[in-house]
């Protein structure tokens, strides 16, 4: 069940941020992967874990928050593939990385699912947007902070 909600909840996100603008801001999606790294250390503190297991926790997140910022600086296809990474790491490594007892069991796989689907949808309006109209809608963001 967690798998369906996710895909659903993911698609109205992405499709909610698209339809607003909100997407149309360079920090949206590298906000949105910083935000999902950010629950498995509230999870190991929720769940009176070990300073390893929080400290591993922090470790791995700031990883993904480097690809937000390098996302957000440099190329959004860093975030796009930091946020799928996140889904794949979800589904593939952290169980076998931490046991983290403040995680629901439920969480590895609705937050690998939703990471895949706002990963995908990033990448998707990426590659629509290359060969020059991803630089136009840039400029266009740069003229409306000035």
């Amino acid at each position: 069940m967690e798998y369906l909600v996710a895909v659903i909840l993911g698609l109205l996100v992405a499709g909610f941020a698209a339809t607003t603008g909100f997407d149309l801001d360079r920090a949206f999606y590298p906000t949105v992967l910083i935000v999902v790294t950010s629950y498995y250390p509230l999870f190991a503190v929720m769940g009176a874990s070990r300073y390893s297991t929080l400290e591993i926790e922090i470790a791995v997140g700031l990883v993904f928050s480097v690809f937000a910022v390098l996302g957000f600086k440099k190329s959004m296809w860093l975030a796009a593939v930091g946020i799928a990474g996140h889904g794949l790491f979800d589904f593939f490594v952290h169980h076998a990385l931490v046991t983290n007892p403040g995680m629901p069991v439920w969480w590895p796989g609705f937050c690998g699912t939703i990471d895949l689907v706002l990963g995908g949808w990033l990448a998707i309006r990426l590659w629509h947007r290359s060969g020059g109209e991803q630089q136009n809608i840039l400029i266009a963001i740069r003229k409306v902070r000035l």
